[in-house]
């Protein structure tokens, strides 16, 4: 008989119609690797050298506001460029590219440089929210944009240049892959069943309670079966929308809510700033596909403590995604966190 606690076995994601390795067995390897040397934790509430603290200069002579709450800019090294020409380039037919327009944008969430996402208030973090309603109906009615990602890079080894707290936004002209097979899948599943995808399977998390993290009226948190990270988790809305601006008042609270309980449960996990990447994804530009239903991934990279981290290298890179920690251990361990920061116990 298979035991899927113990047995290495394949498990597939239907949003990208992939398999991924799982060993659990491998939890009792010994590490004698690569041990991360964190950061300090303690930050000031206003640090003078930082570009994105409130009156402080930026790149090119900009100076921030004196901003009190959320503080929206056109990043000063914008990877994607407005003014782009989208014509091809194609020397040969096995040499091809294309030009891609765009915006990138970042938002602070808060002018105290010393916060996290976990550490804000709730009331703080619906203006977040309602900052990314209005950014994202900004720029989904530009018509030469296609896709607007909204996401967060938090902590070094995430590649987050700057600990303040603020995160994303690049608008492009094209899909991006990975949204494309996310849209490609949800597409199938709607035609075949009259049902959405997500809609389903939160159904059928929520039966079995196996891998729930947490939940509110209009949110769950859950490992979703097909987990590639370590603690990596899934924010899906309960009502079927297809997008964040469709979301009404309470549950534009409650998304604040479950991100700040998610987030603080990530905290009290090692009891530091936990790092991962976090982002939506949500119908693109044109029509409001009911195949979509809003959802938000986290990916955190720390293993087994808050100095080991997981790297997709070798076997991963070559072949196939693959974990040690089943999604069942780990939603079970994000469960037994408290909801209340260690830094306030």
């Amino acid at each position: 008989m298979l035991d899927l606690r113990s047995h290495p076995h394949r498990r597939y994601n239907p949003l990208s119609g992939e398999w991924l390795l799982v060993s659990p067995h491998r939890t009792q390897r010994p590490w004698q690797g690569q041990v991360e040397k964190l950061p300090p934790e303690e930050r000031p509430a206003y640090d003078p050298g930082c570009y994105l603290c409130p009156g402080n200069a930026r790149a090119g002579g900009h100076r921030n506001p004196q901003y009190e709450k959320t503080f929206v800019f056109t990043n000063d090294f914008s990877a994607l460029l407005e003014g782009t020409p989208e014509g091809e380039a194609a020397p040969h037919d096995l040499l091809r590219a294309e030009g891609v327009r765009g915006v990138c944008r970042v938002i602070c969430f808060s002018p105290r440089h010393d916060l996290t996402m976990a550490e804000m208030e709730a009331s703080d973090l619906e203006a977040v929210v309602e900052t990314w309603v209005a950014e994202f109906e900004d720029l989904m009615a530009r018509p030469f944009l296609r896709y607007v990602q909204i996401f967060e890079n938090r902590g070094e080894m995430m590649g987050c240049s700057n600990p303040h707290p603020h995160c994303q936004i690049w608008a492009s002209s094209v899909v991006p892959d990975e949204v494309a097979r996310e849209g490609a899948r949800q597409d199938e599943y709607w035609r075949g069943r009259g049902r959405t995808l997500l809609g389903d399977y939160l159904d059928l998390e929520l039966k079995l309670k196996e891998r729930i993290v947490g939940a509110n009226d209009h949110f769950v948190a859950l490992v979703p079966w097909w987990a590639v990270w370590p603690f990596e988790t899934m924010i899906v809305s309960r009502r079927a929308v297809t997008g964040i601006d469709e979301l009404n008042g309470d549950e534009r609270a409650g998304l604040a809510d479950i991100l700040k309980r998610v987030t603080t449960r990530y905290d009290n996990l090692f009891e530091i700033s936990f790092p991962y990447s976090f982002g939506f994804h949500q119908r693109p530009a044109g029509e409001r596909n009911p195949a979509w239903r809003l959802h938000g991934h986290f990916y955190p990279p720390l293993l087994r403590s808050a100095t080991v981290r997981k790297f997709l290298v070798g076997y991963e890179m070559l072949a196939m995604p693959q974990r040690d920690i089943t999604p069942e251990a780990a939603a079970a361990r994000l469960r037994e966190q408290s909801e209340t920061h260690f830094r306030r116990r």
